[in-house]
């Protein structure tokens, strides 16, 4: 791995666990292990370091997604991919939240320029699983649909780390699959009528 590609690793890391603003140059070179003057000679501001790690989180997240596909019998199994991502994280969601969510809340209260450069990332999730949707035959319901399976993971998300509760983060993904259940059995039976 090049030293590029390990400082922004290490800054990916450490602005999901510290936060971006308390993340310094001095943080991210002493974890990669290199001279500050080497780090310069990649990135020249802390803003070029968050657009390489949303650039790179965009692309970790396309991939993803992109696996569920191909690993998905059907819609309805690769929708169960993304809300079982709150299982699969659940000891880092309950340590430091969730990586999208909290990184999106914390440039929107800085008013950084990269906000919503970060929200792109939930923007990716929402045009994924309204597809997903759309696949099961929702039509116009789809996106409304998307979105509320994306708040409430993020809800989800934001009390398990409040409370570092497993057993609600794990109660409350039996009871997202549950809903989508519901809601598949009823578009079927209107299907039907």
């Amino acid at each position: 791995m090049s030293t590029r590609d390990r400082i922004i690793e290490t800054a990916d890391r450490l602005f999901y666990q510290q936060g971006f603003e308390a993340t310094s140059f001095a943080d991210i070179a002493s974890a990669v292990g290199i001279s500050r003057g080497n780090f310069y000679h990649h990135f020249k501001t802390k803003d070029d370091i968050l657009d390489a790690v949303i650039t790179q989180r965009l692309a970790n997240t396309e991939q993803m997604l992109d696996r569920w596909e191909i690993s998905g019998n059907d819609p309805s199994e690769r929708i169960r991919s993304f809300i079982h991502i709150l299982i699969v994280n659940g000891e880092k969601i309950r340590k430091f939240g969730c990586p999208v969510g909290t990184l999106s809340s914390e440039l929107a209260k800085l008013n950084h320029a990269a906000q919503s450069d970060a929200a792109g990332l939930f923007t990716l999730f929402r045009s994924w699983l309204c597809r997903q949707f759309m696949a099961l035959g929702f039509g116009a319901k789809s996106d409304a649909l998307a979105m509320h399976i994306l708040g409430r993971s993020q809800g989800v998300a934001t009390l398990a780390n409040a409370f570092d509760d497993d057993g609600f983060l794990e109660s409350e993904v039996t009871l997202m699959c549950n809903w989508l259940d519901d809601q598949i059995t009823h578009l079927k039976a209107s299907e039907r009528a």
